[in-house]
């Protein structure tokens, strides 16, 4: 299980690199389901199976990360991994545990969460030389360590353009994306001053409605809620991103999500409605904000793709959205990027763990028997449908 130096991107390929980690999960649904062990989980392989999904096979290998093995590490997570096809840089070290952690379910999507064995936390100076120069990046952490983690990033791709080492690539001179994930725990109101701090920095910010809630001490942000939006004004008007025009995206669990800047607003639903007449298709939400990040940040990369190829022959036919990408001007692949992290977060609540990925008989690349392309053109069609009916409900100008 040496470094899988064979799978490595090239330099100046990679579209997107998470500093999340791997971890094994326990979860326990609270009684209402049996709990399960050693589940493939964690931050950085949800986020991947995100980014993944949206890279589709062709580009599989510009989707960067690492991966901690202890000596418990299971051989059958190993082999789930590899059937990926991404660029996964495996670190072993038989002297310690992989790391583990519990997570706990409530009826209202609360989540309690602990670490079982010692964490090893993924550093900046920890990536290769071809991981720092990523097109995007993924971090779920607390705001001090955003803003020292961009920072690390930034400091390291100077010293690279200095000595010359910026390879072949064409997107080096541009500055990377980068997209933050709070971390729950630290989602409190001690933390406010710091999470406007560490939204000047990023691309896209992305708490979840609870979590937001508990940081401005709210039982949880509502778009029906005066004070939620005032607080969504308050955070925008303090500025996300270098230059103030990032965006603020606002995870929803089955309400979808919400996403706003300077400018504009839109809400899209989760990919799976509630259907009375059928079982929910939705089994476990673990890691589900984490893939839905993942997508985003590999979606904000994807302009000309199938993906958004599909996306663009659907709604071209749409007046009101056409009048509404308008606003949204050179950021037009965000929304676009979000109906693919809305996708791709659909197909990770369907199971526990991580989606399954296999090949049909025609060679197309299916997970759970599906193809994520497919999957994209039936959401946007839906969502075509709803615009139609109703725009003002998805698209609004703040």
């Amino acid at each position: 299980m040496g470094d899988n130096q064979d799978a490595s991107a090239q330099p100046g390929q990679v579209d997107f690199c998470t500093l999340g980690m791997f971890i094994l999960d326990d979860i326990d649904f609270g009684g209402s389901k049996p709990g399960v062990k050693n589940v493939l989980g964690g931050a950085a392989s949800f986020a991947v199976v995100g980014a993944r999904l949206v890279a589709g096979s062709a580009h599989g290998r510009a989707v960067s990360w690492i991966v901690d093995v202890g000596s418990d590490f299971p051989p059958e997570t190993l082999a789930a991994i590899q059937s990926w096809g991404t660029d996964c840089v495996i670190r072993e070290d038989h002297s310690r545990l992989t790391t583990k952690a519990w997570n706990g379910y409530h009826p209202n999507e609360k989540r309690d969460f602990k670490y079982l064995t010692p964490k090893l936390r993924l550093e900046p100076h920890m990536l290769s030389d071809t991981q720092v120069w990523s097109r995007t990046f993924h971090m779920v952490c607390s705001p001090s360590r955003c803003i020292s983690i961009v920072d690390d990033i930034l400091n390291r791709r100077d010293k690279l353009r200095h000595a010359g080492q910026v390879y072949s690539t064409e997107h080096a001179p541009e500055r990377p994306i980068f997209v933050w994930e709070p971390v729950p725990d630290l989602c409190t109101p001690e933390e406010q001053e710091k999470f406007f701090a560490a939204n000047r920095v990023v691309d896209v910010v992305s708490p979840n409605h609870l979590e937001l809630g508990m940081m401005f001490e709210q039982p949880g942000w509502s778009t029906e809620s005066k004070e939620s939006r005032r607080l969504v004004k308050r955070i925008i008007a303090s500025g996300i991103g270098p230059t103030g025009d990032g965006c603020l995206v606002i995870r929803a669990g089955k309400e979808g999500s919400y996403a706003y800047s300077r400018a504009q607003e839109i809400w899209l639903p989760a990919y799976h409605q509630p259907d009375t007449s059928s079982a929910s298709l939705v089994l476990d939400p673990t890691g589900a904000g984490n893939s839905f990040l993942g997508a985003l940040a590999q979606g904000m990369v994807t302009v000309g793709r199938e993906p958004f190829r599909v996306i663009e022959s659907i709604l071209s036919q749409s007046k009101a959205w056409k009048e509404g990408m308008v606003s949204w001007g050179e950021r037009q692949d965000l929304p676009m990027a979000l109906i693919c992290a809305t996708v791709a977060a659909g197909f990770v609540v369907e199971q526990i763990g991580v989606p399954q990925i296999s090949e049909a008989s025609d060679g197309k690349e299916l997970w759970n028997q599906s193809e994520f392309t497919e999957r994209v053109r039936l959401y946007t069609q839906r969502l075509f449908r709803t615009l139609e009916e109703s725009p003002q409900r998805h698209l609004l100008t703040n």
